[in-house]
């Protein structure tokens, strides 16, 4: 019921983390990034509690595979579980719990893995991770090149009604989180693109309104002059 991205930029530094489903509001649940720290993502018969967990021992320097090795040491029913993650370094590990269900797999390479569950083909994930290393530009752009390259391979088994991506940079905020929580006509990725067209040029600036709102630009909408 869910494929999923877990990535670091090795030019810059950001994590970022893309999730799709058949589910409601997938990323509510499943997508947690932080920043100088790593990417997570919790998925198939998801416990929202791991991924804090997970990033919280790799924020104390435990490698990606040595914090899910604890979690999964430490924590119960992880035969349902699916877990990513990727670490400051660059290092990505996953762990897929026997009970996972339908189709699921990962694949990981340097800086990425990949995941999913109830999927159409065990090679969906490879097919994605391949997809992020031969991408370029800037992180939310590859990520979505990724998701769509997990549909055009056939992706989940069935329909996928949500999806949505999560970007941190420099700051202890995520500079992007943006969400399709449920699309009747089954393509949330396609709008998670449409959104991120709008919201990419954006980025920066509400960063800037952030950190020093008297050098932050004005949108032209009533009552805002900068």
């Amino acid at each position: 019921m869910t494929f999923s991205i877990a990535a670091r930029c090795d030019k810059t530094g950001m994590f970022g983390l893309a999730v799709s489903s058949s589910s409601p509001a997938v990323a509510a649940r499943c997508a947690y990034v932080r920043a100088g720290v790593g990417a997570v993502a919790s998925q198939n018969i998801t416990d929202p509690m791991l991924g804090p967990r997970c990033l919280d021992l790799m924020e104390r320097g435990v490698s990606a595979q040595n914090a899910i090795d604890v979690i999964c040491k430490n924590t119960e029913h992880m035969q349902y579980r699916q877990l990513t993650a990727v670490d400051a370094r660059g290092n990505s590990a996953v762990h897929s719990g026997s009970e996972a269900l339908g189709i699921f797999g990962a694949h990981t390479e340097q800086n990425v893995v990949c995941a999913g569950n109830l999927l159409s083909s065990e090679e969906i994930p490879k097919v994605m991770t391949n997809a992020f290393l031969q991408s370029s530009g800037n992180l939310g752009n590859r990520l979505l090149t990724v998701m769509q390259a997990a549909l055009d391979a056939g992706g989940e088994a069935g329909p996928i009604h949500s999806a949505g991506l999560l970007l941190v940079d420099t700051v202890s905020w995520p500079v992007a989180n943006l969400r399709v929580d449920w699309h009747e006509g089954a393509d949330p990725i396609g709008e998670l693109g449409l959104l991120w067209k709008i919201y990419e040029p954006q980025l920066a600036d509400y960063v800037t309104r952030a950190l020093d709102p008297s050098q932050a630009p004005s949108y032209g909408v009533p009552g805002d002059e900068g």
